[in-house]
């Protein structure tokens, strides 16, 4: 199987919003879409721009997070730098990322992505990475971190930086790989 057909039919949502950090959105959109994944962008509202932190790169939303359900979706990327602290501010975000958690489909968060995990209160029990700032909260939340640059719990992997980011990547495309599709 070719890289490009190893994720064909998958179908992902990444939840974007400004300030996010420029290369957790990329490096995963990027290394996704190469493996052959649909990836589409929630954003707080369709066909808005969203700006990394870094200036490096502007996306736009392909939907408002009200249109998005889980069941449409395999997978659920959320990018870390500053655009997690107001993605949980929107309830249609917290309930996307709190529904693929208890179906039990592949949630992604690197850096501070986790953020809108613990709004979704899905922490609990679960062990972790993160960015160290926000490793208290994640502890308040329920869960156990660790200092790695990948840890996979269950469905849920996360990552702590930029320079993580290619083995993000990798385990969310493994972990796609083995998931079943959504119908």
């Amino acid at each position: 199987m070719t890289q490009a057909a190893a994720l064909a039919g998958k179908r992902v949502a990444m939840l974007v919003e400004d300030e996010f950090e420029d290369r957790e959105l990329t490096g995963p959109l990027e290394m996704l879409r190469a493996a052959g994944a649909t990836v589409t962008l929630v954003g707080a509202t369709a066909g808005a721009q969203y700006r990394g932190k870094r200036g490096e790169a502007v996306v736009t939303a392909d939907i408002g997070a009200g249109a998005a359900r889980i069941k449409d979706f395999d997978a659920v990327v959320i990018p870390g730098g500053h655009a997690p602290d107001r993605m949980r501010m929107r309830h249609a975000m917290v309930d996307l990322a709190r529904d693929a958690m208890q179906e039990g489909k592949p949630v992604a968060a690197i850096c501070h992505g986790p953020q809108v995990l613990i709004s979704a209160n899905a922490l609990r029990g679960r062990t972790l990475t993160c960015w160290p700032s926000i490793a208290i909260d994640v502890k308040n939340a329920g869960g156990l971190y660790v200092d790695k640059p990948v840890v996979e719990d269950g469905n849920l992997i996360t990552s702590r930086k930029p320079d993580d980011v290619p083995v993000f990547s990798d385990a969310i495309i493994r972990a796609l790989a083995t998931a079943p599709v959504a119908r």
